[in-house]
């Protein structure tokens, strides 16, 4: 019995495009093949030229309506701008609306987004420590509020008095972590459903996987019934000069070699773009006018063991690009 064809959704980059235009992408998308939304929590772009910055929940809910996949916050980050009770509010909403189609994507955050709330900035450790605590307020959350019942939280970051949500989908959404590092893979496999990955090479996602499954064990839960989701970056147009050029003006972030939580400006982010070379790319984004080239790429991911991978071609010709994946790249695609 042949296998399903494997789960190729769209990123839909809400810091790059207008949320009428994000609609009217993803519905193309999905009439060329691509399954289900993966949309980030952003509030501001990278660099300026990409211009745009629209609220994650609003324009879920309208693509809940305009599309028929799955919906899913590739990443939110419920510490700092928003307290946890509110993205919790947020997708227990959306799942309600939309059964069976959201999960909640969660990550740590980055200053470029949660700065503008003029709270201190802490080291990654904290970082980490105030998502898993925000993760907790948010299950204890989902879990009280399902059974009819208030619940509360005390701890070193967040308070919640005593409360419930008071719109509950049947089954609450599963809690999905974006990380990087191996210390927070192994936790996320003891606390969430799945992994989150945002394009990185195969030889440290395979270290990231085995820490996740690793915390998984550790709490007698089964690696292989969680979700592992990658969001792949790359830049495919007619010429490979012009992938090459879409890559260095409208996602230079794809080649930056250093960290970048701790930037907090898209002009100040815009002065280190500056510094990207074609040479930057390699390994990190793959840039090509090859179709096939792209489809071997996208296959060893798969092969790797993701359930779910959504796709960003880093130019403005994405009404091209879904036509050419849509008939050359993802019905080659397998399992």
């Amino acid at each position: 019995m042949p296998s399903a064809p494997p789960s190729i959704g769209y990123a839909a980059m809400l810091e790059r495009f207008h949320p009428t235009e994000i609609l009217e992408l993803a519905s193309y998308a999905e009439q060329h093949g691509f399954t289900g939304v993966m949309a980030a929590d952003r509030f501001q772009p990278w660099v300026p030229k990409q211009g745009q910055a629209s609220f994650v929940w609003n324009v879920l809910g309208a693509l809940g309506q305009t599309t028929s996949g799955d919906l899913g916050t590739g990443m939110t980050v419920p510490t700092f701008r928003q307290h946890p009770a509110m993205v919790a509010q947020a997708s227990a909403t959306l799942a309600a609306m939309y059964p069976g189609r959201h999960w909640l994507g969660i990550g740590s955050g980055e200053a470029i987004d949660e700065h503008v709330v003029g709270a201190y900035w802490p080291e990654t450790a904290e970082r980490i420590n105030r998502m898993f605590e925000a993760i907790d307020v948010i299950r204890k959350l989902f879990a009280a509020s399902a059974a009819g019942r208030d619940t509360k939280h005390t701890g070193p970051y967040f308070k919640l008095e005593s409360s419930r949500l008071w719109t509950m989908p049947e089954t609450a959404p599963d809690i999905l972590v974006a990380t990087a590092g191996p210390v927070a893979a192994k936790r996320a496999g003891r606390t969430v459903e799945g992994l989150i990955i945002d394009g990185a090479p195969l030889e440290k996602i395979e270290g990231l996987f085995a820490r996740f499954d690793e915390g998984a064990r550790e709490v007698g839960k089964d690696p292989s019934r969680s979700t592992k989701v990658l969001r792949l970056h790359l830049s495919w147009a007619t010429t490979g000069e012009e992938a090459m050029t879409n890559a260095l003006t409208e996602w230079p972030n794809g080649g930056l070699r250093f960290p970048r939580s701790d930037i907090r400006s898209p002009y100040e982010f815009e002065q280190l773009a500056r510094l990207v070379r074609p040479e930057d790319f390699e390994g990190r984004l793959l840039v090509s006018e090859d179709p096939d080239v792209h489809r071997a790429n996208i296959q060893r991911y798969l092969d790797l063991g993701f359930d779910r991978i959504y796709l960003h071609n880093v130019g403005r010709n994405q009404r091209e690009w879904m036509d050419v994946f849509g008939r050359d790249v993802l019905p080659k695609l397998v399992r």
